[in-house]
């Protein structure tokens, strides 16, 4: 009679230690999800930086004309009356004439 009670928490001690190792919710499942919950707030944060820089800039723009006349400025080139625009203009390289075996 012992024995066999034995033998049956034995059996019932492995299948729970296959379930908790290789089942559905077990050990490598719960390991699986923590390393994507690592990822997703990793993700989050990144994503809260750029959303507050979003947020400055929405508000610098609403508030400030230096932030619209520095977005006029760069991004369309527009300036003031009165002002002079000079474009700076770097020469191309020379181009190295072609000797037909490869040296410069």
């Amino acid at each position: 009679m012992f024995r066999l009670i034995a033998l049956l928490l034995v059996a019932l001690l492995v299948l729970l230690q296959v379930k908790f190792w290789a089942g559905e919710g077990g050990w490598r499942e719960v390991e699986a999800l923590e390393q994507s919950v690592a990822r997703q707030r990793a993700e989050n944060a990144r994503l809260k930086l750029r959303n507050d820089a979003l947020s400055a800039e929405v508000e610098d723009l609403k508030t400030g004309d230096a932030a619209i006349e520095e977005r006029a400025r760069s991004e369309l080139g527009m300036i003031r009356p009165g002002e002079t625009f000079y474009r700076v203009v770097e020469d191309a390289p020379a181009a190295q004439p072609a000797d037909g075996d490869g040296r410069q």
